[in-house]
């Protein structure tokens, strides 16, 4: 299992072509990281010399509030001249609306954000990003301890404009002990999605007692990588057009419709409550299963009275899954006092020790390949079993898609896929009306 991962790092190589989702779209880059050709940074030109309070901006929700407190208060206490406050922002694209605000005003940046991946195109593209190749070259960061896959999702046009901080996937969350005793599988393959939810839904005279599954609308993340697996490409290659029109993106639509009006599958919202409503009806075993981030596995656990299963997504001809989470970025507008402070303590959220106690604390992945090799790391699969999915899938695991028209891509597919779900419209229409905004939206970007 640990020579898998290794293997992988959850790499760019893993899977298919940028359209695809496999590997980064050209436009991004790979990142220079420390086998650039330039000279080397000086080391004094990061120091921090004065003492300074920093701002860090993250999405971490109620139940990682302990983990975030100790870790900053430890990196607080471990010297003297770096007070970081930690503020919760809200959502990710929460934290992306109050970021462009304030680098567009150019006051109330914070030193150092979280960003979840797909936004490292545009904020790299628009310069929101500080370059970090000299910070790692200067201070000897070990960059190449992570896996390739998310070197290239935290770079943008040759330069690291981030680094990899909490990493998870899309996975299944199920009921085991329902599973067990109704016999119920969760379906390897799309085919067989049908019988399951049939099986795993309970429908009364049209009223739902149990959903099959809820499927997330809050975010397109939840349901690309089934489009992805039947062929469908979110990004043509030549970087301007969308295939969300085709023959299978229309059949996808129609397939997820006719659940939702058999009252198989709930198709969420995009509320602030979404996430922890579909968290409460799985507890409340309203729902067989559910599709949601492995990084919340933990809260899971803890909040549910039933054994939870976690299973791979189920695949069409491929049954690849895309790397989630966030990455770590200092704005680039601040001042070099407040970039070296950040970057100290940015360097410390990736550190290995502060990896391992994230994926022990929550969901989230070891991130460090030398974390894999250790006997912590070993002990981590041992402690959480339901993880073995993920780990036996490990090369399946690829970059985000990344473009700098994605957020403006991703906020039309979201709104139209709920319309969609929700409203009496013509499927057909609506999604040629869709293809035709995406497709100018990636034309401008």
């Amino acid at each position: 299992v640990l020579t898998a991962a290794l293997r992988c790092g959850l790499r760019g190589g893993c899977g298919g072509g940028a359209t695809g989702g496999g590997a980064p779209q050209a436009a991004q880059g790979g990142s220079t990281g420390g086998d650039s050709a330039a000279p080397a940074a000086d080391p004094s030109a990061y120091e921090v010399t004065e003492p300074i309070t920093i701002q860090w901006w993250h999405a971490l929700e109620d139940q990682y509030s302990q983990t975030v407190s100790e870790i900053v208060e430890d990196f607080n206490n471990s010297q003297d001249l770096i007070t970081v406050e930690a503020t919760y922002i809200g959502s990710y694209s929460q934290t992306n609306e109050a970021l462009v605000a304030a680098n567009a005003a150019g006051t109330g940046l914070p030193a150092v954000t979280v960003a979840n991946t797909p936004y490292v195109a545009e904020y790299g593209a628009s310069g929101l990003t500080e370059d970090l190749t000299p910070y790692i070259q200067a201070t000897g960061f070990e960059i190449d301890d992570f896996g390739k896959g998310m070197v290239d999702a935290s770079s943008y046009g040759g330069k690291q404009v981030a680094l990899p901080f909490l990493i998870s996937t899309q996975i299944m969350y199920y009921n085991k002990d329902m599973a067990d005793t109704e016999g119920i599988t969760v379906p390897e393959k799309w085919e067989d999605m049908d019988s399951f939810l049939e099986a795993a839904s309970i429908v009364n005279n049209g009223t739902t007692e149990r959903f099959g599954t809820i499927i997330p609308g809050w975010d397109q993340w939840y349901f690309e990588t089934f489009y992805l697996n039947q062929g469908v490409n979110i990004i043509n290659e030549d970087n301007v057009s969308t295939d969300l029109g085709c023959d299978a993106a229309v059949g996808l639509v129609k397939k997820f419709r006719e659940w939702v009006d058999k009252g198989y599958v709930n198709w969420t919202t995009m509320d602030s409550d979404a996430s922890s409503n579909m968290r409460q009806a799985f507890i409340d075993k309203k729902a067989f299963s559910v599709v949601h981030t492995s990084s919340l596995y933990n809260t899971y656990v803890e909040k549910c009275d039933f054994e939870v299963g976690m299973a791979w997504l189920p695949g069409g001809d491929t049954k690849d899954q895309e790397i989630g989470g966030c990455v770590l970025l200092i704005p680039s507008k601040n001042d070099q006092a407040t970039k070296n402070a950040a970057w100290q303590f940015l360097s410390y959220l990736c550190s290995k020790e502060v990896n391992m106690k994230w994926a022990r604390e929550t969901g989230y992945i070891p991130t460090r390949n030398s974390v894999l090799q250790t006997e912590e790391g070993v002990e981590f699969l041992k402690e959480k079993p339901a993880f073995q999915c993920i780990f036996d899938n490990l090369d399946l695991i690829n970059p985000r898609i990344q473009h700098p028209g994605w957020n403006q891509l991703a906020t039309i597919w979201k709104n139209y896929m709920l319309e969609m779900m929700v409203e009496d419209v013509d499927i057909s229409t609506k999604l040629e009306d869709m293809v035709e905004e995406i497709n100018e939206v990636l034309e401008d970007a």
